[in-house]
């Protein structure tokens, strides 16, 4: 059975987790988009897996929840019934404001649902009382209620935005951010700190996924074909930003600052997630257990 080595298959994820795109991975280690995207897909679903099992117990003292936007096939205005799954896709991402670990994401729609999953999941992942601040995202409210009850300090911050100034030009209204005239800090429960009542970790955190995965990238033709990989992309870039790394002010990762593990993982080690093959009486090979698919 052919196979790439180790080194090829570290060369390439290291492409990957940088923001190369598909393409350009495929043409920067000369093998093909499909070995590309097979790789990412054997990577992706080891590193949820790995999350999973290790992201857990977590101490945290304040942890930041937002939302960032991207879409598969097509936006979600030129959807049809025949693109399966195509459309905007949302994820949610729990930071620790702390040690910047991203300890829980979810990926699906902007509704009430979705938020269930992604504050049960936190939930299940933290292991005393939090602060947690969230947007205005109205599907928080329940949400985190019932994941968390009484026994938690929840407020929600958001963000004010003015108009773009007069006389600019379309280019400027199109490509240029919304002028940030203020907040508005709301509490909702229990008796949060509100000088720290902030999402803006969280906030970087989304500008380096959008940095470091090349389908996150807006307006350009880069977008995930595919939900699966673009599910198995954001497994990848999860890990590689949790354990691999080196967070500028901290000068460690993120899992090394919330005592996860002593030392950076590696783009190597990531690869050696992947469960090693083992032979059949048939001479095929099949791997040793069966990955999950998709993350709750």
């Amino acid at each position: 059975m052919n196979t790439l080595t180790i080194e090829k298959q570290t060369q390439i994820v290291s492409a990957l987790v940088e923001g190369n795109s598909i393409r350009s991975t495929s043409r920067m280690c000369g093998v093909s988009k499909d070995t590309v995207i097979s790789l990412l897909v054997k990577i992706g679903r080891a590193c949820w897996e790995f999350h999973d099992s290790t992201v857990v117990n977590i101490k945290s003292n304040r942890v930041e929840c937002d939302e960032i936007w991207s879409y598969v096939s097509c936006k979600e205005r030129h959807k049809t019934d025949e693109k399966e799954n195509a459309g905007d896709w949302w994820t949610w991402v729990g930071l620790d404001s702390d040690t910047k670990l991203v300890i829980s994401w979810n990926i699906g729609n902007r509704d009430a649902e979705c938020a269930k999953v992604f504050m049960n999941d936190l939930a299940d992942r933290v292991s005393n009382y939090i602060q947690l601040t969230s947007d205005g995202h109205h599907a928080y409210l329940e949400a985190v209620g019932e994941a968390f009850g009484d026994n938690i300090d929840f407020a929600q911050l958001v963000k004010i935005y003015g108009t773009q100034k007069e006389g600019s030009t379309g280019a400027e209204r199109k490509y240029s951010p919304m002028k940030y005239t203020g907040s508005k800090k709301t509490i909702i429960s229990g008796n949060p700190d509100y000088d720290k009542i902030s999402t803006s970790y969280v906030e970087r955190s989304n500008l380096t996924m959008r940095m470091h995965m090349r389908r996150f990238t807006r307006l350009t033709n880069a977008f995930s074909k595919k939900v699966e990989n673009h599910c198995y992309a954001i497994a990848l870039h999860f890990v590689y930003y949790n354990f691999v790394r080196i967070h500028k002010t901290l000068r460690v990762t993120p899992a090394m600052e919330a005592k996860l593990v002593k030392k950076p993982m590696t783009i190597e080690d990531i690869v050696n997630l992947v469960p090693a093959p083992i032979a059949t009486k048939r001479g095929k090979y099949k791997p040793r257990h069966e990955p999950v698919n998709t993350h709750q």
